[in-house]
């Protein structure tokens, strides 16, 4: 099975490519939107380049569309790009949990395409996907925030069995999804069992009141 990953370098599609090597398939590409305007109704906004920096640690390609995050017409800048890989694909792998939104309109694109949709963590539990994560070894930091409940001090945040427990509770009493689902929160992942190596990063703060971003200024991979 030769597959492309849709790869935000947030925890979720990051669980879904080491999913997919785990099948024995072939990850052909690892494609990443990158959202230039000011919000996307499909794709995560924040340091979506760790991306390219996961492709490098997996060995596989690495393919950046440019998108305004204009509503449809990014499902089509997507379709376009994946219609002129060189690459014969079967399958495309997402990382959605709850969104019918965007699962529709990749399913519906992956038609046209004629391959496969695979949503290995479609409806996945919230805690035992965060648990998950913990236990196989992923290095997942929180990058943005913008919900009731999550303050400054959750930007860079790794998520662990400590601040696992912290999240949770928030989570009961602000009443926010514990994965970030609903956009409460979105991450990148430095490091995870299929990586060859991890990834090293810094970054700055920028708190808005309400709601903040942890921006990457520097970014390698280890030796």
């Amino acid at each position: 099975m030769k597959v492309a990953v849709l790869a935000s370098g947030g925890k979720d599609s990051t669980y879904a490519s080491w999913w997919a090597l785990m099948q024995g398939w072939s990850i052909e590409a690892m494609i990443t939107v990158k959202i230039v305007g000011d919000d996307s109704m499909m794709f995560q906004l924040q340091n979506t380049e760790i991306a390219q920096y996961q492709a490098k640690s997996i060995g596989v390609k690495w393919i950046n569309v440019i998108s305004q995050g204009v509503e449809d017409k990014e499902i089509d800048e997507l379709e376009d790009t994946i219609r002129n890989l060189n690459q014969d694909l079967d399958a495309i792998v997402v990382g959605a949990l709850r969104s019918d939104y965007q699962k529709t309109r990749i399913e519906r694109m992956c038609e046209r395409l004629d391959l496969i949709s695979y949503c290995p963590l479609w409806h996945h539990d919230s805690l035992e996907h965060m648990n998950s994560l913990i236990e196989h070894g992923f290095d997942v930091r929180i990058v943005s925030v913008s919900c009731e409940g999550l303050d400054e001090s959750w930007l860079g945040e790794k998520i662990s069995k400590e601040s696992l427990e912290k999240l949770i509770d928030l989570s009961e009493k602000y009443r926010f999804n514990l994965d970030g689902e609903g956009g409460e929160f979105e991450t990148i992942t430095l490091n995870a069992p299929h990586f060859e190596k991890a990834i090293v990063c810094e970054g700055e703060k920028i708190w808005n009141g309400n709601r903040g971003v942890w921006n990457i200024t520097k970014i390698q991979l280890t030796p």
